[in-house]
């Protein structure tokens, strides 16, 4: 049976918000710890649905999939010592050289996500290049039904103004070209993390962003 996230989970991290010092999170480690295990049965079930349609998931360690709750404030004016939200990368991440999928929980503001987010320079030529060369290949996978129903389009945050060094200016793809990252994004209501089918559901959303994540990858082992 898949684990659930339940509403304990939730009202710790609305406390912790309310709460978010250090004396208070010492006095409540409790509620952490407990937060946490819930989280992370809850991503072990994921790991396992994801895996009857992408093997390669299953290698992966749902502990070490885990953000920390710390922050790191060495280099920030936001001295708040702890995040609002339990965070896990399935192979996705800032600086991850592969299409992954991702899990965010935060009352509220939950989501997951699929794609390469801000790769290093190499990855992210080689999937312009893709992009460029394979046009087509690329818009079917944004426009099938399923994938056009469940995201708005891929993240257009920190786009270029323009087409980078190293394309035709009028490429039929610029637009795309024009992306630092390569994700898709689905907005999730609180209780459909709470539903006792959440890791099933979740899957099916994964599944329908498998293909971009294929393409990506098919860019980088090319």
């Amino acid at each position: 049976m898949s684990a659930i996230i339940t509403n304990k989970t939730f009202e710790f991290l609305n406390k912790l918000k309310k709460n978010n010092n250090r004396e208070w999170f010492n006095e409540n480690k409790n509620l952490y710890t407990e937060a946490q295990s819930d989280v992370l049965n809850f991503i072990e079930s994921l790991i396992s649905e994801i895996g009857k349609y992408d093997e390669n998931l299953l290698k992966m360690d749902a502990k070490k999939s885990m953000f920390r709750i710390y922050r790191d404030t060495r280099f920030s004016k936001d001295k708040i010592p702890y995040k609002t939200n339990f965070g896990a990368s399935l192979g996705m991440g800032k600086g991850n050289q592969k299409g992954g999928y991702y899990f965010h929980l935060e009352p509220g503001k939950s989501f997951i996500a699929g794609g390469i987010y801000m790769p290093e320079p190499s990855t992210l030529k080689a999937v312009r290049k893709e992009i460029s060369l394979y046009g087509d290949d690329f818009l079917t996978i944004l426009n099938d039904k399923k994938f056009k129903k469940l995201f708005s389009g891929l993240s257009e945050d920190d786009k270029l103004k323009k087409i980078p060094q190293g394309f035709e200016k009028e490429d039929p793809m610029g637009e795309f070209l024009k992306l630092k990252s390569f994700i898709v994004v689905y907005n999730l209501k609180d209780e459909e993390i709470i539903n006792k089918n959440a890791a099933a559901n979740l899957s099916k959303i994964f599944e329908v962003m498998k293909p971009l994540n294929a393409f990506l990858n098919r860019a980088l082992d090319s």
